[in-house]
């Protein structure tokens, strides 16, 4: 099973009945694979441990959320948690639309050794995600499951977290639509009324921190 994004290979189960070959597959939501068949089978069933992830800790609490200039929202506001963007009652981060920075201090769990994948696991994310763990950069996200292996780049004691949430900008086009607003956009024809839908936008979450297990399936 190869996956196109990440570049990276790994065995897949399989069983041969009557001259078909049976691959089972799990997948995410909106999530796709190539199954590559490299060279002919010398047993008619195989079976690959599937791999499957254990919550160590949920990363609950505040989040300080910065915005960049000159797109209507304010430079940076505190979430008491998680929740999607457009349901703010601040105008500016209800209707904002760009790339938002979400930043949290943490504490990995004892169990967690140097070295060893520790998954990062951000829930729900609309649209795209670029993960850092102290200043430096574990990776990107831009499917289900949004997950990135932040093993890497922790270290004892406090760390810090920071996720770039990039979002359409369909909800900014419904702000600008609202009456007496400043527009931050432009387009060459009207395209959403101000009391279209909005979208959901942002980190929504929950994150988690995951370890990861391989188990035979029966």
């Amino acid at each position: 099973m190869w996956h196109a994004d990440t570049g990276t290979a790994e065995p897949v189960s399989y069983r041969i009945m009557d001259d078909e070959t049976i691959v089972p597959l799990v997948l995410a939501k909106d999530q796709s694979v190539h199954v590559v068949f490299r060279k002919d089978a010398t047993l008619q069933a195989m079976k690959v441990p599937a791999r499957s992830f254990e919550t160590i800790k949920q990363l609950d609490g505040a989040w300080t959320v910065s915005f960049p200039p000159e797109r209507g929202a304010p430079s940076s506001a505190i979430m008491q948690q998680l929740q999607p963007l457009n349901e703010s009652a601040d105008s500016g981060i209800k209707h904002f639309s760009g790339i938002a920075t979400y930043t949290k201090g943490f504490t990995p769990p004892r169990r967690c050794r140097k070295g060893q994948p520790l998954w990062l696991d951000l829930g729900d994310v609309r649209e795209l995600a670029d993960v850092s763990v102290n200043g430096q950069t574990a990776g990107s996200a831009w499917h289900a499951p949004f997950r990135v292996d932040v093993g890497p780049y922790l270290r004892k004691g406090r760390n810090v977290l920071s996720i770039k949430v990039a979002n359409l900008w369909v909800n900014r086009l419904i702000g600008d639509a609202q009456p007496g607003t400043k527009k931050i956009t432009f387009t060459s024809m009207p395209t959403y009324r101000a009391d279209a839908k909005l979208l959901p936008s942002g980190l929504i979450g929950p994150v988690k921190l995951q370890t990861e297990t391989q188990t035979l399936r029966k």
